[in-house]
């Protein structure tokens, strides 16, 4: 039986999710089997299905429980008593700092999604359009306040942003000469920068 690099004590579902970001991340999604996730975390297939109907159920999971923090902590952030440009900076960094402390989690989705069942392709990107609105509702809002320039569209703002932070699983490295707060403060600088009414 493959060794786990999790512990016996850790509850199934999250040693099974565990494994599967672990070897998903190594072979790839559609190169691992069933058996592979359940033998690296020292459960039967029958506790698998228990939580989990499918390995796609997993591949969802994996990608869901990042875009739950990030809304969690987007609602709390744009939910704060703060100029509307210091809310959408804390936010832009934050999605970035979160990205990037999970970037096993983000680069497998963004590799495999296509391999999800069209029904599940279809709850995510709902999800992950939600996610958007919240933030776009915060460059509005800039806007209706006459902080941000009016004359940018919040949909493109967007795209042109979050294509940057789902690009970052392409070259960001633990291990390289920038932090993950240093990439998130450079990130929201720039997307300020590009947003703000000149002075």
């Amino acid at each position: 039986m493959a060794r786990s690099t999790t512990t016996k004590a850790t509850a199934v579902p999250e040693r099974l999710l565990a494994e599967a970001t672990r070897l998903f991340a190594e072979r790839g999604y559609d190169r691992t089997s069933v058996q592979e996730i359940v033998e690296a975390a020292g459960v039967t297939k029958g506790a698998l299905y228990h939580y989990f109907g499918s390995k796609d159920d997993l591949l969802h999971e994996i990608y869901g429980r990042v875009l739950r923090l990030q809304t969690e902590r987007l609602d709390s952030i744009a939910a704060q008593d703060a100029p509307v440009a210091t809310r959408l900076a804390e936010a832009a960094a934050d999605v970035v700092v979160t990205s990037i402390g999970n970037l096993d989690d983000t680069k497998i989705f963004f590799r495999s999604m296509h391999q999800l069942s069209p029904e599940k392709q279809k709850a995510v990107r709902a999800e992950r359009r939600r996610y958007h609105e919240k933030f776009r509702a915060l460059i509005e809002e800039g806007q209706k306040d006459g902080v941000f320039r009016t004359e940018l569209r919040p949909d493109l703002v967007v795209d042109y942003f979050f294509g940057s932070v789902h690009h970052l699983g392409t070259w960001y490295r633990a291990d390289g000469p920038l932090s993950a707060t240093t990439v998130a403060e450079d990130f929201a600088d720039m997307l300020l920068h590009s947003v703000r009414q000149p002075s």
